[in-house]
């Protein structure tokens, strides 16, 4: 997908991980947003583990990454150690219907950030799969517990901190990921609109309009990066409102295209909002 040194996420296709299934060496994680889509079915071998897990509220603003001895709880108990190689996919959810296709991406950045080097995102996801009549399984697979000790990766985000003394520079463009409607005004949170110079980059553009976890031909992607002044120069700021959109246009940015430059703002609108005194934009406009 792109010439780059750091490939600890890999988007890969489908022919690739059926030919990759019986991998001694290869742990498929299932994120599908209802256990019982997993139930009903799922890739041959894989794992069940919910994103739900990777977040709790820190100081009561919601949706922190859970600090890294939970993190390792959680890995030990699916079996992946942290030398695994993972590929992790999602769906719309047989089941639930409820998946927005950004499980597989959360789940790949997670892994990242806490110190996985060798993770693999299904384009396309299980939908794809099931288009092209792969195989697929009821069964569950057999899980030995590992001994894990992660190592948290600071390198892919800002904190809060961090993004406030670099927001404003030249060189930083903040990708704002959410819906414009969102972006414009019209959302949950208590202020509306956006964080001041961000830029609206909807993850859904970036998509197949069938299937959320298929991107468009990279062609069509660069021409709307370019048309947000995303260019590889500069440095580049995922946000959106909880972070996890954001992770999306990370994995984009950052190792399938190996844009050099690209940090994910974990806490995004949702914490800088928290901060009374933080002011905000609505409307179509960055500023």
């Amino acid at each position: 997908m792109g010439a780059q040194a750091d490939k600890r996420v890999q988007l890969v296709s489908t022919e690739w991980l059926e030919q990759h299934l019986l991998d001694e060496n290869l742990m498929i994680l299932d994120v599908q947003p209802n256990v019982h889509d997993y139930i009903q079915e799922h890739l041959p071998g894989a794992i069940y583990m919910n994103e739900g897990l990777l977040r709790v509220p820190l100081n009561g603003i919601p949706a922190f990454y859970i600090p890294e001895q939970a993190f390792e709880l959680l890995v030990e108990r699916v079996g992946l150690s942290e030398k695994a190689h993972v590929a992790v996919y999602t769906g719309k959810g047989a089941f639930s219907h409820a998946g927005d296709g950004l499980g597989q991406t959360m789940m790949a950045y997670a892994l990242a950030r806490f110190g996985y080097t060798s993770i693999y995102v299904l384009d396309g996801g299980i939908d794809k799969w099931k288009e092209e009549s792969r195989p697929l399984s009821n069964l569950y697979p057999e899980v030995v517990s590992a001994r894990v000790s992660v190592k948290l990766q600071p390198d892919l985000y800002v904190t809060y901190d961090q993004f406030i003394g670099i927001k404003d520079e030249d060189d930083v463009l903040v990708l704002d990921a959410r819906p414009p409607a969102f972006y414009e005004g019209r959302g949950p949170w208590r202020k509306p609109g956006h964080i001041p110079g961000a830029v609206n980059l909807p993850w859904k553009s970036l998509m197949d309009p069938e299937n959320t976890m298929l991107l468009r031909p990279l062609d069509d992607i660069r021409a709307m990066l370019d048309q947000v002044g995303a260019t590889p120069e500069k440095t580049i700021i995922c946000s959106c409102g909880t972070g996890r959109e954001g992770s999306n246009e990370f994995l984009l940015l950052k190792w399938y295209l190996g844009y050099p430059k690209v940090k994910l703002y974990e806490g995004s609108f949702t914490e800088w909002v928290a901060y009374p005194d933080n002011p905000t934009v609505t409307g179509p406009s960055p500023r």
